[in-house]
């Protein structure tokens, strides 16, 4: 057998002649089949053009079914068509030369200029000459008159208001010469326009459009013999009529009713042409629409694959599961199989197996499956020797890969252990969502079983959960603890925080520990000695909580509670103990957790796996126990802030008044690179965003106090200052002002002329015409504000629904592109045919998840650790 290399694929337009020559068989009749349910000779289901049926040998190449791919056959159109995929480039052409001699309409010399173009693209070219060509009225060859040709999509042209049919355009675009084709970017030897005017049609293999049976006994025909068979009928109809000598108009109407069929026929969905459709109404699904879009060939049946071993149900919340878990539902894992091999040392087990009714196949070296039932299981334990196999229902302990849809980046597949659980949903640890991009509100994931022994030791050794805590993006943490998480660590990390021995002991049950430690707290135990117990023995580190930054942005009057705040700043660990700030999203949080990028740098990934496992327990039970809630009446808003609110606002009318009139006069002062009225609007936000900065600190400041008081209040504060959710501004909206309304980072603009909205003034260009809110949620906001308020929000939503349509077409683009780059083991990235991309990866041969937050090293960090390790 002689094996060849393809080395190239062209594309182009198949002529008349290839067609006739590629063809087994001239179609002439319209039928499909006879009364008798065999094919009709020189019809559309002719045995030349192949065979679908078992024990029919194919006309053409003798074949079976097995091996017979099909042939083409053809139809001689009695009148030319044009093809509707090519009319546009058909138009250009038309534009650029002369009806009469066939010349592009230029003089030689302007041509030759052409030819000679230095350092143009050629696609240029072909530009610059149909814009030129296309305004000459008069051809420079032969001196005839020229018209202005109009294409009314898709295939009706137009000279001078005057229809031109295939037939002439036709001979139009034959006169052409093979210099001129060449210049408007045409190979004539591969291609000559003529060929985009059908005179005959190709009629694809029947294996390409089969009949199918129906329980009734009826055959029903592909979509693409149902329009053929429309083609083949008007052609015969033309033709008829034609040789009767019919009337012009009649014929005319049937030639475009032979254009409409073969449009619709290689394009179903072709603009200003009705779409063909069944008697049902359902439109036909011709050539274009088996090619394209997500039902397509292409992205349906080729890129896209439908495997075995899988699974798909709903994911549901359990942070009983430890982040390398993956609950299955006990009906999956009886339908799902993997296969294991019988040795010496598994004989039994696996017999045990066989017992229990746990095995569901026996497979024998040669690739003979038995199914085990409880009568044979006797014979099936009688058989089992080494070399063997059994396909065994999925257990505890299992690897499985888990995916949720779209698959975004490298982390939206990862491994873990499967855990059979009751139910019919997956249950995932909540820490394990946020690689995944997953909620628990009716998202769907999908489950994969590898099947030989190198794809499990791959998806453990490269794809466990706990070994992709560091994101391969930006080298920071992305499996973290959040939300309830982060705020039961805040809550147990503060001074203020003691439990008694009783609870205490729950918390290292939990932990399991062998050693319980001494009481700190009298007879009672802190919650920093409780979290410390998680933290490894030689663990030393200081840095600033979050909490670091409520000192610099909220002026705290109150002296034991400024105390209090700076001994909650700085979290300072010491030999693994916590002696000092609260545990929040600066040690926890996705991409900036100090303390986890530690431990999941400096400690084996069976560590952290351990830390999280038993933290979100110990702070899930803390935040039910604490009394964590949110109330109406904490959102309240108090005197205090009432006075601040009505001195801001009446700040902000003051100051915005006088923007207002130095605006009007020109005298204010335009900031660097921006115009007057730029600088106007820029003023008028910032001013906006300074008032209601006012009002949240002062929101802040009571809250804080609230927190760090003799009795500490666990709410929306606990949230907001751990980093767990939400933020001051959110506070601000309910019980403070909502402040200036933003759209596209300046006050709302698209309205009525000189105005917002209709019952504002014109030219109005003050605080409230320009979108100021000065009520809060818990008031209610008037109709204006909250119409304006609304103008905000539509941004958000339409950015929501656009922009993730579009990033997400453009980013599989984007992969799609870039799929077979690859890093070979020189280091070099390469192309499948070898071609180098890069000499190094990355520039720099560094690996992002290696990276400390994308620097390759930090030197202080490393220059500490080997000063601690002496």
């Amino acid at each position: 057998m002689f094996s060849k290399r393809i080395t190239g694929i062209d594309f182009g337009v198949l002529s008349p002649a290839q067609i006739r020559k590629m063809s087994s068989l001239e179609i002439k009749s319209p039928e499909t089949y006879d009364k008798d349910g065999f094919p009709m000779e020189s019809g559309l289901m002719d045995p030349h053009l192949g065979v679908i049926n078992p024990g029919l040998k194919c006309k053409t190449c003798g074949q079976k079914m097995k091996y017979c791919t099909g042939h083409f056959g053809h139809l001689e159109m009695v009148r030319p068509v044009v093809h509707s995929e090519f009319s546009k480039k058909a138009e250009l052409l038309l534009h650029a030369t002369c009806r009469d001699c066939g010349k592009i309409a230029l003089p030689e010399e302007k041509l030759a200029e052409y030819r000679t173009l230095p350092g143009v693209a050629p696609d240029d070219v072909v530009k610059r000459i149909i814009s030129k060509s296309k305004k000459a009225r008069k051809c420079p060859h032969c001196g005839a008159k020229r018209g202005v040709v109009l294409l009314d999509k898709p295939t009706n042209f137009f000279l001078e208001n005057e229809r031109i049919y295939p037939t002439q355009i036709r001979e139009w675009v034959e006169k052409i010469s093979e210099d001129d084709l060449r210049l408007l970017g045409y190979d004539p030897k591969r291609l000559r326009p003529e060929w985009f005017i059908l005179t005959v049609l190709q009629v694809p293999p029947i294996t390409i459009r089969p009949s199918i049976t129906l329980e009734s006994g009826i055959k029903s025909e592909d979509d693409l013999t149902h329009k053929l068979v429309d083609i083949i009928r008007i052609n015969i109809r033309l033709k008829d009529n034609i040789e009767a000598g019919a009337p012009q108009l009649i014929i005319e109407d049937l030639w475009d009713l032979l254009q409409y069929h073969v449009t619709t026929y290689f394009n179903n969905n072709t603009a200003g042409v009705p779409p063909a459709k069944h008697r049902s109404g359902r439109a036909l699904r011709t050539i274009v629409q088996r090619l394209q879009g997500k039902k397509g060939r292409f992205r349906y049946n080729l890129t896209g694959k439908r495997v075995n071993f899988a699974a798909r149900s709903i994911i549901t919340p359990d942070s009983y599961l430890s982040i390398n878990e993956i609950g299955v539902p006990e009906s999956i894992a009886d339908d799902l199989t993997l296969p294991e091999t019988v040795t010496e040392d598994n004989k039994k087990r696996i017999e045990s197996l066989v017992k229990s009714g746990k095995a569901v196949y026996l497979v024998r070296p040669n690739g003979a499956r038995k199914k085990i039932i409880e009568e044979n299981q006797k014979e099936v334990i009688e058989e089992l020797e080494a070399g063997v196999k059994i396909e065994r229902k999925l257990q505890d302990g299992d690897i499985v890969l888990f995916n949720r849809q779209p698959s975004l980046h490298r982390l939206s597949m990862l491994c873990h252990r499967a855990k059979i659980v009751p139910g019919k949903t997956f249950r995932l640890n909540p820490i394990v969502a946020k690689p995944y991009n997953a909620d628990f509100d009716g998202d769907e994931m999908n489950l994969h079983v590898p099947q030989t022994p190198e794809g499990i030791a791959e998806a453990q050794e490269l794809m466990l959960v706990e070994k992709q805590i560091i994101s391969p993006r930006y080298g920071a943490p992305v499996i973290t603890l959040d939300e309830d998480g982060v705020s039961g660590s805040f809550i147990l990390t503060l001074k203020s925080t003691v439990f008694p021995r009783d609870e205490a002991m729950k918390f290292f049950q939990i932990m399991e520990l062998e050693e319980i430690p001494k009481p700190d707290a009298g007879e009672n135990y802190s919650g920093r000695l409780v979290f410390s117990q998680l933290l490894p023995k030689d663990l030393s580190m200081e840095y600033k909580s979050k909490l670091y930054n409520v000192l610099n942005k909220f002026d705290i009057k109150e002296v034991p509670v400024k105390k209090m705040i700076e001994e909650h700043s700085i979290v300072k660990i010491k030999n693994g103990v916590l002696e000092s700030g609260v545990i929040d999203g600066s040690s926890l949080g996705e991409g900036k957790g100090i303390l986890i990028d530690e431990l999941s740098r400096r400690y084996p990934p069976s560590f952290l796996q351990n830390f999280y496992d038993k933290l979100s327990r110990i702070a899930e039970e803390i935040v039910s126990t604490s009394g964590i809630t949110v109330s109406l009446k904490e959102y309240e808003t108090t005197k205090t802030v009432k006075k601040t609110i009505e001195k801001a606002i009446a700040e902000e009318i003051e100051v915005a008044d006088e923007l207002v009139k130095k605006y009007r006069k020109g005298t204010l002062e335009t900031l660097p690179g921006r115009t007057l009225d730029e600088s106007f609007e820029i003023n008028m936000m910032r001013l906006g965003a300074r008032i209601k900065e006012k009002v949240e600190k002062q929101i802040m400041e009571e809250k804080v106090n609230a927190l760090f008081g003799e009795k500490p209040e666990f709410n929306t504060t606990v949230m907001i200052l751990s980093g767990s959710r939400g933020s001051s501004v959110n506070l601000t909206n309910l019980s403070g002002i909502w402040g200036q309304a933003s759209v596209r980072e300046g006050r709302p603009k698209k309205g009525y002329k000189e105005r917002l909205i209709a019952l504002n003034r014109k030219a109005d260009v003050g605080v409230y015409a320009g979108g100021f809110v000065e009520h809060n949620f818990m008031q209610g906001m008037s109709a204006f504000e909250y119409f304006y308020h609304a103008m905000g929000g539509r941004q958000g939503e339409v950015d929501t629904g656009v922009s993730t349509k579009v990033s997400g077409y453009l980013y599989r683009r984007l992969a799609n592109s870039l799929k077979d780059l690859v890093v070979n083991n020189d280091n070099t990235v390469r192309t499948a045919s070898k071609g180098v991309i890069q000499f190094s990866y990355g520039e720099d041969g560094v690996f992002p998840k290696n990276t400390m937050k994308g620097k390759s090293i930090s030197i202080e960090k490393e220059y500490n650790y080997f000063k601690k390790k002496k």
